[in-house]
């Protein structure tokens, strides 16, 4: 076993443990579908044209109030192109403290300089309390399928806010978690220059079903699988959108969004791949920044371009 394994399957042995009883959806696994939940969102955005931090009220039908938030951390102007990136499973994403779980951090504020670009920061819902809080939420699937799904919506109204005022290139891109909705945002918009999912793919229900992450999935999601990968999966629907506009990044011995699983959902597009596993691969943020600022580079030029990106590094 090489140290990426290991430390991916320690991860989740330690997170099987200190979760207990209050595993992933352990009290409930009915929810409406990911485009009847973003539907159901309402929300509105304030214009962006200075840095600060946005508490967003949002909305939804079905699950009522919900609390996600952006930080505009670097605004050079609508005349630059602009990134907007989400953060991973319990990060805190606006916390600049040593220590904090915060990639965004990591990628992009170690290096600010590097990005000619404007750099907001989107925060899900229910990542701004305690991992108790946030436990309590996710024993049911419908408040995990409705914080991405609110995740979704406020991408979606960044961006017509920033179209408003600019037709600059627009990034869309996150990791782990924020590489799903990366990806559920592609399915139902699409309205970005370009996307970067980052150690995600379209196989959301795999994650919980089949990869070492399943350890901390309840009893619940075992006894239905096929409800699962009915609810969470998404592959169909984002196979149909046809621009080569997403460059995906994998890490070969991820053992929770597994290389060889997730690789499928990016049939016909380049995929980047790294010799790490998931801890090691979200530690990489040389390899993650490199990536991310490649596509940025190449969002300045013909759509066309974008079918020469690189694959394999």
């Amino acid at each position: 076993m090489n140290k990426h394994i290991f430390f991916d399957n320690l991860t989740a042995n330690i997170g099987a443990l200190v979760s207990g009883s209050k595993k992933f959806f352990a009290e409930n696994t009915d929810s409406p579908a990911f485009e009847k939940l973003i539907t159901s969102i309402e929300l509105s955005v304030p214009d962006i044209n200075s840095e600060g931090t946005f508490e967003v009220g949002a909305t939804s039908k079905i699950t009522g109030e919900l609390d996600p938030a952006f930080r505009v951390e670097k605004w050079l102007g609508t005349d630059h192109p602009t990134i907007i990136y989400h953060h991973g499973n319990n990060e805190r994403p606006f916390d600049y403290s040593k220590g904090a779980k915060n990639s965004f951090m990591g990628i992009f504020m170690k290096a600010r300089n590097k990005f000619d670009a404007n750099l907001i920061a989107v925060r899900a819902p229910f990542h701004n309390g305690s991992l108790k809080e946030y436990q309590q939420k996710m024993l049911h699937l419908i408040d995990f399928m409705a914080m991405i799904s609110a995740s979704v919506k406020l991408n979606e109204s960044i961006i017509k806010k920033l179209r408003e005022l600019s037709s600059a290139p627009v990034i869309t891109g996150g990791i782990s978690l924020g590489g799903w909705v990366t990806n559920l945002h592609r399915c139902y918009f699409n309205s970005s220059t370009a996307y970067v999912p980052l150690l995600a793919g379209a196989y959301l229900g795999e994650l919980f079903l089949n990869s070492k992450y399943r350890k901390l999935a309840s009893n619940l999601v075992f006894q239905e699988p096929e409800k699962i990968r009915q609810l969470m999966n998404f592959n169909d629907d984002f196979r149909k959108v046809k621009n080569g506009n997403v460059f995906p990044l994998l890490a070969i011995y991820d053992r929770y969004i597994e290389y060889d699983v997730q690789k499928k959902s990016y049939e016909g597009h380049p995929v980047r791949a790294i010799e790490n596993g998931h801890v090691t691969g979200s530690l990489n943020t040389g390899a993650l920044r490199n990536h991310i600022l490649q596509v940025l580079q190449n969002s300045t030029k013909p759509e066309d371009s974008f079918n020469a990106f690189p694959g394999k590094s």
